[in-house]
């Protein structure tokens, strides 16, 4: 057997691997045997069937079967010999000049293109930077956060008039041009949040309603043409919602208002625990400390994603580009030329930034631990758990859930592609400079949109 490496350029490379009969025969011939031991074939007993005539059924199968291992095991090899770091599979040439007769004395050449993943450097230091946003609570933020949960702990009402922040249980019919009732059009009982209202003029229509009462609506200027939430209140599809031109006569039915929780013991001690918080200044404390966490995390988003924009700005270098894309191609199959030229920049800027992850882990000795996966799993799976039940679970139920969610290849992967990542990330922040930047977190918010 002879196996060889064309080298293309610096990213792309041809491996051809030569085969002779010296090399496969024996395999083959040690398949055929096993096989003539478990086929069950009429005439003849079990275990007992001559190789010879499982080779005159089946040997050109067995045959290619051998072949493909051979191949396989072949390549691997040389790769992990050579040192070699392909991106995507290697990919089998075509050569229609060729054929075999297959017939157990062929000698065979099959070609390989590999895609080589680039050489680079990646070099931070101090003289890079970058902004750390240090999102301050603003009396803003900080008092829509402690509205939304004393009203999640209030009680709902039925005021006579409607007012800003109300829900109007109503009914809405479409209307014609004209302004009449359209016949066989859409008809539908909700419930209208005046908060999403966009249009100030519409909102302002909608307040002072009482039982009974009628307005004309112009639906998409009210929601600002956001199709999806026009088809989820009506019910309706959103191609529907989206080409939807019609007024629609709204009737109150009833006004629904969620009163705000008084700010008493009782409500602290919902929300924290018995006589954990006693005082509104101490609540105002605990709600300010939790919004500060938030903001906290997601500072560290935003600086995630600018080291992630950063790096691959600052560490230039090209990919196998027409190698990938005929990989993506072959390994996906229902993947059309359109979806492809849509979606291979992003694929390719990922591909980049995991380059420049495994070199830096390389490059710096980063050590990946399983207790570091085992946490991280074991943190999220408590995070899922916390969404759908307020019974926390005890640690030894985490702890057996986690070991079984790990146990499953993809899961652990994903898992351990995001401890990377942060250790990544926590280097990076180490070694260049992060200037500290206050921003209020309305300031933010349009920031990071």
């Amino acid at each position: 057997m002879n196996i060889s490496q064309e080298k293309i350029d610096n990213l792309n490379a041809v491996v051809k691997i030569n085969i002779n009969p010296e090399d496969y025969q024996p395999r083959v011939e040690k398949a055929i045997k096993e096989q003539a031991k478990k086929a069950k074939i009429p005439g003849f007993r079990p275990g007992m069937v001559p190789p010879s005539h499982i080779k005159r059924m089946y040997g050109k199968s067995i045959l290619v079967d051998e072949i493909n291992n051979l191949l396989s095991d072949t390549l691997n090899k040389y790769l992990e010999d050579e040192k070699l770091e392909v991106l995507g599979q290697p990919l089998p040439k075509r050569d229609d000049d060729k054929e075999y007769n297959w017939d157990f004395a062929d000698n065979f050449e099959f070609n390989y293109e590999i895609g080589l993943a680039p050489e680079f450097n990646v070099e931070f230091s101090t003289n890079d930077k970058l902004t750390q946003y240090v999102i301050k609570v603003d009396d803003e933020t900080l008092a829509a956060r402690i509205k939304n949960i004393r009203r999640s702990y209030g009680k709902m009402t039925n005021p006579d008039v409607s007012a800003d922040d109300d829900v109007l249980y109503a009914e809405l019919v479409q209307l014609s041009p004209d302004g009449s009732v359209f016949e066989e059009g859409i008809s539908n009982t909700v419930s209208v949040r005046l908060d999403q209202i966009k249009d100030e003029k519409i909102k302002s229509s909608l307040i002072g309603l009482k039982k009974g009462d009628e307005i004309t609506l112009d639906i998409q200027k009210a929601f600002d043409n956001d199709a999806a939430k026009i088809a989820g209140l009506l019910k309706i599809d959103e191609e529907t919602a989206a080409e939807l031109k019609s007024n629609f006569r709204l009737t109150v039915k009833n006004v629904n208002r969620l009163e705000e929780s008084d700010l008493n013991q009782e409500f602290f001690d919902k929300l924290f625990g018995e006589g954990q918080v006693t005082t509104e200044e101490g609540f105002r404390e605990r709600i300010t400390a939790e919004i500060e966490m938030m903001m906290q995390q997601d500072s560290d988003r935003k600086l995630q994603n600018d080291i992630y924009k950063y790096g691959l700005n600052k560490v230039n270098f090209e990919l196998p580009d027409e190698f990938l894309k005929r990989w993506l191609q072959v390994t996906n199959e229902k993947l059309t030329d359109e979806e492809l030229a849509a979606g291979y920049a992003d694929f390719a800027q990922n591909l980049k930034w995991t380059l420049i992850e495994n070199k830096i882990v390389k490059d710096n000795g980063l050590e990946l631990k399983y207790e570091e996966v085992f946490d991280l799993a074991k943190l999220r799976l408590e995070q899922q758990f916390r969404m759908y039940s307020m019974t926390p679970l005890t640690d030894e139920q985490l702890g057996q859930y986690t070991v079984q969610y790990l146990q499953n290849k993809e899961n652990a992967n994903k898992i351990f592609e995001e401890v990377k990542a942060l250790k990544v990330f926590d280097y990076i922040k180490s070694v260049v400079t992060l200037e500290p930047k206050e921003i209020t977190y309305t300031e933010f918010s349009k920031l990071a949109a």
